[in-house]
């Protein structure tokens, strides 16, 4: 999907509020680029009501992407070396770069994590939100660990989004091929549970994490929605196979 695209379908929320504010003038600056037309002489961008875009998506991912990266103070040529990855294969290369372009403005500049998060529930639901962390801790597993401040500055996130500590615990595990335990922790049931408890847990969890709720949002978004509701379907089958269901 082009830039352009996304402004003329709307980004919505996005526009406005401490996000706008962030990343307002790396986006201003790119449709400078892009068309030609001064900054100063377009319409101002507003924030308007209505239901989150792929794009608002995408401004949300670059914003809480870059207070993720400055968790330990210092941004690497690796860090942004795993975002490029990470991006293009979410997003494609071509809307990838263009993330990248606001990545490095937003960088520079101060994140009110907890304001940023705040305007993000309200405007956003709760499927799209966990959609949204989905992304964000696949992105600090991208170097094959989460370290402490990471995980801290995940927790605040989460949060901030309205996304308790078993959805995190859920959504954390999907990344921890290498534990037994992370099926069930996926499932947010115990090995306790009885086999009818991992069924209905099965069928809650996949109800949640139905890449259906977050179809407005675009191909891009519901791709990565049907990798989450994956996992779901894994965890399932692991336990099943650990205990002999049928």
């Amino acid at each position: 999907m082009a830039f352009s695209k996304w402004i003329g379908g709307g980004l919505g929320f996005t526009f406005g509020g401490p996000i706008g504010a962030i990343v307002g003038f790396a986006i201003g600056a790119m449709l400078d680029h892009m068309s030609g037309v001064p900054t100063e002489e377009m319409p101002p961008m507003r924030s308007r009501p209505g239901p989150a875009t792929g794009g608002d998506m995408a401004m949300s991912l670059v914003v809480l992407t870059a207070a993720l990266m400055r968790a330990d103070g210092r941004v690497t040529q690796r860090e942004l070396d795993h975002v490029r990855r990470f991006f293009v294969q979410q997003f494609g290369v071509q809307q990838a770069g263009q993330l990248l372009v606001v990545l490095r403005d937003v960088l520079k500049r101060e994140i009110p994590v907890h304001e940023v998060c705040e305007q993000m529930r309200q405007h956003m639901p709760h499927p799209v939100r966990l959609q949204l962390m989905h992304y964000l801790i696949g992105l600090a597993h991208a170097d094959g660990q989460v370290d402490r401040k990471e995980f801290e500055v995940l927790r605040r996130i989460a949060h901030g989004l309205g996304i308790n500590d078993k959805d995190l615990g859920s959504l954390s595990a999907m990344f921890r091929t290498a534990d037994p335990s992370a099926a069930y922790d996926v499932l947010e049931i115990t090995r306790s549970a009885t086999d009818d408890d991992v069924k209905k847990a099965y069928r809650r969890m996949a109800m949640k994490y139905h890449p259906d709720k977050v179809a407005q949002l675009g191909e891009e978004v519901q791709k990565a929605a049907h990798e989450k509701f994956k996992k779901v379907q894994e965890a399932y089958e692991a336990i099943q196979k650990e205990r002999g269901m049928k």
